[in-house]
């Protein structure tokens, strides 16, 4: 049974989250979905850490669980990332706490003070960063903020990059794509009015 692709062994998927405790925002993620948050002036700033494979800090991780990375950068042969909730199969060796499996859920975590003038937080999954740069993601958004609410802009920017053939775009566009667009400034914005 365990070898059936769709048992629990071999599911997994990544994580981000932020909380906002007053002017304090804390990050937390786990592989290869990211938060950026624009600030001031249209800056993005990155605000976790993609855990890949070919990484130092990774690759000793999983070499001294016993594993190996590939050419392409995956786990033996095939996780392309190194910290995941789930993906058992990679967190199995005796012995070994669960921070040092080959896979760890173990997050890195940020902290950073939200200053007068930040505009808006965007997280997502490894879909939309397959397709756009930090900085593309936040003009993208900023571009649009003031005139349409964050759900909408989300849902807009999926439909446009989106892959109608992934094997003609080599698989960019065709992962799954989750994204969040937290309005930092929603009383400021135009669309709040309207709404």
């Amino acid at each position: 049974m365990c070898n059936l692709p769709d048992h629990p062994v071999h599911a997994g998927c990544t994580a981000v989250c932020a909380v906002m405790v007053g002017r304090t925002l804390v990050v937390a993620n786990a592989g290869d979905s990211r938060a950026v948050m624009c600030r001031a002036g249209g800056l993005a700033e990155p605000l976790s850490f993609d855990h890949k494979p070919l990484q130092n800090r990774e690759m000793n991780r999983i070499t001294n669980a016993g594993g190996f990375v590939n050419q392409f950068g995956r786990v033996n042969g095939n996780l392309n990332l190194s910290r995941s909730i789930g993906d058992l199969k990679y967190k199995q060796v005796p012995g070994i706490d669960p921070a040092e499996q080959m896979i760890t859920a173990e997050p890195d975590i940020l902290s950073t003070t939200l200053r007068e003038g930040d505009e808006f937080i965007i997280l997502g999954c490894d879909g939309i960063w397959d397709c756009l740069t930090n900085e593309e993601c936040v003009k993208y958004v900023r571009d649009r903020i003031d005139r349409k609410p964050p759900h909408e802009i989300g849902a807009e920017m999926l439909d446009e990059i989106v892959s109608a053939d992934p094997r003609a775009s080599q698989g960019i566009g065709g992962d799954n794509m989750t994204i969040m667009i937290v309005d930092l400034l929603p009383a400021t914005r135009p669309y709040a009015a309207q709404g």
